[in-house]
């Protein structure tokens, strides 16, 4: 109540217009409204605190002015220490921040992060309960500012802000291919920016062991390749992370994924050693033997060490993924079930959890875990984080477990930001009843680093993830595919102000792939073409390239191409455009033409030049020529709508029979434009049939024949 009614006695006499909030702000504000007027923006731009002095806020704004500076050209004032200049008096400033209190030093679950923000043509207020509001406050602020011909500025705009769910993360797997500290720290700068506060870090896998212990050293000395973050290191991240509202959650992933756990200590595994790191994906024998009390005397040492080492409350060790081959195989542990009336190897998970939840119990911590870990027994308190689906966020909330939701949120497998986007971890038709909705905590982003280098990760987790971030901070009722598409537009340049290499990584790449005998034309023919690539979807990377390991580059034509095609998708959504009016819109028919001509010539001085002559563009050939059978097939398809000539129910057979195999993958890329140009053709075909048919029965009958229940890249 406080806050609404600060909110309202600082925006007396600002002028508001109610629903007229157009501005590029990601995530959309809870409350929002457009006023009128703007206020200047220029380097007599001045700062002043009201209330607690908070250096965090300071900081947080100092990052901000530099970002500002960095994209305006403007330079604000220094003292002659190099600091931005602060406490002004507040009515003489250009901005006037206001937080009640300092907060947490360490951020944590359910602290207040909302704020209120106020830009009249003559001063911007930011009022925060603490420092976590007034940091997104400043980030809303930053995404605020824009120009026009009379320079830069800031619009009038009232905004009552706060997040829809307290827990919203990214986590980052650091072990299948090492992320040394820069890649997780300009990755924090970039979950800053759009607000979410978790950074799960997933430490332990079967191919790397990457945290430092002190006690148990041959962990890391045998189980990293020499990669790992030493304990000094991961304090520096914590309190980067701490800096910008963000809370670090580390996991440790036992009994299963645990070869370089074994690979020091094989004793403590349900089968026989030596073991060594594994350099390949999936799902691996290795599993610590619940049934050994070493086991314990390791994990009570070194979650001790890990509870000292990590502030956060909550400590997440895994659980996924067992796939009991060890367990069944040993006829003591399979004794020890029966003896302990533990019933089946479920039964035995269960026994292991409660052991380690004393553990962490002990040391302050409290036991999350991936949906796997929600048995009959789980002790009370555990979060349940469900990466299978909807059912383990129902199922984990109906015994009165928190939750946390992964499941489509996996931007490893290069689904769209729209996926993502329509993904919610608390649907309104969910059936969850009122309290199991209180239990729901929000969700993490997740990138899985099988497919990932230092060089390519940030392009498979921005922008897209910052859709996902939306989802767990703005209401649920913001839901505007084609506006977030705008927005993320422009946000994806914000997180390149911020450090990002999602789209900066490219052109080298692009270079390397190319060869040194590459022209400039040669490189812009290939960007053409890799603009209209995305990588394979789901786990499909897996079975396309079976032989690669963890040593194997990743460099190759499916690094080059993004997981959510903008020249593809703006392709499809003009394809649309054509085939659902009644009219053909001549306009619309020469754009698309336009396109298709240049993408024509690039495919040309691809397939009879560089990729002709290039070993490692060798492997784009395929789908050079099946981009080139989907231009063909567009342009004459668009050839019939023009002049009313169909194909014959044959040649539509034959060309759509072309479209089939030129869906089809190649090293691990694919053309999203096929399903456009199937919908285009058969459009064409039965253009006679649309004028009998009102809208929706004629998109009907297109699904039908391309075999598609909606457009995959639909605006609704």
């Amino acid at each position: 109540m406080y806050r609404t009614l600060f909110l309202g006695s600082f925006l007396l006499g600002l002028p508001v217009v109610a629903n007229a909030f157009d501005n590029d702000v990601m995530p959309v504000p809870a409350l929002a409204q457009r006023g009128q007027g703007r206020l200047a923006l220029t380097g007599d731009f001045t700062v002043a605190f009201k209330g607690t002095g908070n250096p965090r806020v300071k900081h947080a704004l100092d990052r901000a002015l530099l970002r500002v500076e960095q994209r305006t050209g403007l330079t604000f004032a220094r003292s002659s220490d190099g600091e931005y200049l602060a406490g002004r008096k507040p009515g003489d400033s250009s901005l006037v921040i206001e937080c009640e209190s300092l907060g947490n030093d360490i951020p944590a679950l359910g602290e207040d992060e909302s704020y209120a923000l106020a830009v009249s043509p003559t001063q911007a207020k930011l009022h925060a309960a603490n420092t976590l509001g007034a940091m997104h406050g400043l980030e809303t602020l930053l995404q605020l500012v824009q120009s026009d011909a009379d320079g830069w500025f800031i619009p009038a705009v009232s905004i009552e802000d706060r997040p829809r769910f307290p827990w919203r993360g990214l986590m980052i797997d650091v072990c299948r291919h090492w992320q040394p500290m820069e890649v997780i720290k300009r990755n924090l700068d970039g979950m800053a920016l759009v607000k979410l506060n978790v950074l799960h870090l997933h430490l332990t896998e079967d191919q790397g062991f990457r945290i430092e212990s002190k006690l148990f050293p041959r962990l890391q000395q045998l189980g990293s390749d020499g990669h790992f973050f030493t304990q000094e290191e991961m304090r520096d991240l914590i309190r980067y992370a701490a800096e910008r509202g963000i809370r670090v959650v580390p996991e440790f992933d036992i009994p299963g994924h645990a070869t370089s756990w074994v690979v020091a200590y094989p004793e403590l595994a349900s089968a026989p050693g030596p073991y060594v790191i594994e350099r390949k994906w999936g799902v691996k024998d290795p599993v610590l033997d619940p049934t050994n009390p070493q086991v314990y005397d390791l994990l009570e040492g070194f979650l001790g060490e890990m509870a000292d080492l990590f502030p956060d409350p909550y400590l997440h060790i895994g659980g996924d993924e067992n796939n009991g081959v060890q367990w069944n195989a040993n006829p003591r542990i399979q004794a020890f079930i029966r003896e302990h009336s533990l019933g089946d190897n479920a039964g035995l998970h269960t026994y292991f959890n409660g052991k380690i939840h004393a553990i962490l119990a002990k040391h302050g911590k409290k036991l999350t875990g991936w949906d796997e870990i929600l048995h009959a027994g789980l002790p009370a308190g555990s979060v349940v984080q469900s990466w299978r689906g909807p059912d383990g966020i129902a199922a984990a909330t109906r015994q009165g477990f928190p939750a946390v939701l992964s499941n489509g949120y996996y931007i490893d497998l290069c689904y769209t930001a729209r996926a993502h986007y329509l993904n919610d971890p608390a649907p309104e038709d969910a059936t969850l009843t009122d309290d199991q909705r209180k239990l729901v905590l929000g969700g993490e982003a997740t990138m899985w680093s099988e497919w990932v280098t230092p060089e390519t990760i940030d392009s498979r987790t921005w922008p897209r993830t910052a859709a996902i971030a939306e989802r767990l901070w703005s209401p649920a009722g913001v839901r505007d595919v084609p506006d977030m598409y705008r927005r993320l537009a422009v946000v994806s340049r914000r997180l390149e102000e911020a450090g990002l290499r999602h789209e900066g990584y490219l052109d080298p790449a692009l270079r390397r792939l190319a060869g040194d005998g590459a022209s400039g034309t040669d490189l812009a023919a290939l960007r053409v073409f890799v603009d209209v690539l995305e990588p394979v979807k789901h786990y499909e990377r897996g079975r396309q390239q079976p032989d690669h390991t963890q040593f194997t580059p990743l460099n190759g034509l499916a690094d080059c191409s993004r997981p959510d095609s903008a020249a593809s998708r703006d392709f499809s959504e003009r394809v649309e455009a054509v085939i659902r009016e009644n009219n053909i819109d001549e306009g619309e028919l020469n754009r698309l033409v336009e396109t298709l001509a240049a993408w024509n010539s690039s495919a040309d001085r691809l397939t009879n030049g560089l990729a002709a002559k290039s070993p490692r563009l060798e492997e784009a050939l395929p789908l050079l020529r099946s981009w080139s059978v989907a231009i063909r097939i567009g342009r004459d398809s668009i050839e019939s709508l023009r002049t009313g000539k169909a194909a014959s129910p044959e040649a539509l057979k034959s060309e759509l029979a072309e479209l089939e195999l030129a869906a089809l993958p190649h090293a691990a890329a694919e053309l999203p434009i096929i399903n456009s140009i199937r919908r285009l053709a058969v459009a064409a075909a039965i253009r006679d049939q649309r004028r009998a048919l009102d809208d929706e029965a004629w998109l009907r009958r297109l699904n039908e024949l391309t075999g598609a229940e909606k457009p995959a890249t639909s605006r609704h």
